[in-house]
């Protein structure tokens, strides 16, 4: 077309023709352009935003929010603009090479930004799924943005200086030290995603916890070199992902899709308390429901063996007798197995550990029949208030460290 309009000027003995014929088909160029441009922008684009925000789905309006129509659009002017190109400037240099190559970086990047477009409607869109839960995608779709980023860098270089990407390849062989430390971060994060959801280790929403980082709270987030938790206190902790792989950490879900919460926690009893229970209060301990069937079998258990004696069984240190501490256990374990908040399909008991200076743990050892926090800790509270309530019943007490008010008590009925 150049050579039509030089052709014509050249009727009229215009001087500087061919600069003027060069200058009316970039004119020509740019006015293409830029009527496509405000067609597609201010036509195209309104009208499929308003299509968004009528539509009841949810993937138009995910399209339009992560731009993935407006770099399709530039995209386009940049495939527009090259066809221009080789239509009307084709043959002439120098300006056809370096308008085409300008073009074509053009494509190359709003091609790689169509695809990070891309890539955060597909996440956007799976962030509800099961698939989102299973694998950590963020981490997974930056991978994959820093890949196309990498190889975009590649063929613009070789456009620009006019070589063969694979040129560029073989000499990025003598940097992979350099590269390697460049990218280190990314890589042991991609590493550590691969490994957290090809072995189910973490997922999002799943409670973490990890003493080293001071993490204690749900996963929010799981990226390409950082891991968010979300601590109960709603401060927010960053882990970098390969430490999950490098060291160790709590995850509670299993706890929470189990159905039932733990109950790991004991009762110091003062062991001067400890002692056999007397017919009399066996007789009183009878008025409770939940202790009858075990007094009464007990009680004949206890008389049949000492009836095989032949002793004198007026001294405790012959035959058996029941206690004032093995009957407030199997108290508790009944109490605690009728309880509505317990959880019966899991393990339940009442124990005795080692006792200390601090005098005779008797641990609680069983299981809610709710995982959330707020209804697990009213309940547990709820258990050993009772528990606390009713050891006077059976004669104990609870070991406490003298106060400073006990002292002052012992020193005035010392005075007195």
């Amino acid at each position: 077309m150049q050579h039509y309009i030089l052709g014509w000027l050249n009727a009229f003995n215009l001087p500087y023709a061919p600069l003027i014929a060069l200058l009316a088909i970039l004119g020509i160029i740019l006015i293409i352009s830029l009527v496509v441009h405000s067609l597609l922008h201010r036509a195209l684009l309104p009208f499929l935003h308003r299509y968004a925000e009528k539509s009841s789905h949810r993937w138009p309006k995910s399209i339009i929010d992560k731009k993935l129509f407006s770099r399709f659009i530039l995209l386009l002017q940049g495939v527009l603009l090259e066809i221009q190109l080789a239509l009307f400037l084709v043959g002439n240099e120098p300006i056809y090479p370096v308008l085409m190559v300008a073009s074509q970086l053009w494509m190359m990047i709003f091609s790689l930004l169509m695809f990070f477009s891309l890539l955060d409607v597909f996440l956007d869109l799976s962030e509800n799924s099961a698939l989102a839960s299973q694998l950590p995608l963020r981490g997974i779709f930056q991978s994959l943005k820093l890949i196309a980023a990498l190889l975009i860098a590649l063929m613009a270089i070789s456009l620009l200086i006019g070589k063969s990407p694979l040129v560029l390849l073989t000499g990025l062989g003598a940097m992979t030290a350099v590269l390697m430390l460049v990218f280190k971060d990314p890589i042991l994060g991609l590493v550590a995603g691969i490994q957290l959801s090809a072995n189910s280790m973490l997922k999002i929403g799943d409670w973490l916890e990890m003493p080293k980082y001071n993490a204690d709270g749900a996963v929010v987030d799981i990226g390409l070199t950082t891991v968010k938790v979300r601590n109960w206190d709603n401060t927010i902790t960053t882990i970098p992902t390969y430490a999950l792989i490098s060291d160790s950490f709590k995850n509670w879900q299993a706890m929470s899709e189990s159905g039932g919460r733990r109950i790991k926690r004991s009762i110091n009893i003062d062991t001067t308390s400890i002692h056999f229970l007397s017919d009399t209060e066996i007789e009183e301990l009878k008025r409770g429901q939940l202790l009858t069937p075990y007094l009464e079998g007990k009680g004949e258990e206890v008389a049949s063996y000492n009836a095989q004696l032949s002793c004198d069984l007026t001294t405790p240190l012959n035959g058996r007798r029941m206690t004032n501490i093995g009957t407030f256990r199997a108290w508790l374990e009944a109490w605690l197995r009728a309880h509505p908040r317990t959880h019966k399909g899991m393990t339940l008991m009442v124990r005795q550990l080692a006792p200390g200076s601090d005098g005779l743990p008797v641990e609680i050892y069983a299981f809610t029949n709710t995982t959330v926090w707020l209804e697990y800790e009213k309940i547990q509270s709820d258990i050993f208030d009772h528990i606390f309530a009713v050891l006077p019943e059976f004669g104990l007490r609870v070991h406490q460290t003298p106060t400073g008010n006990d002292m002052r008590n012992m020193r005035i009925a010392t005075a007195d």
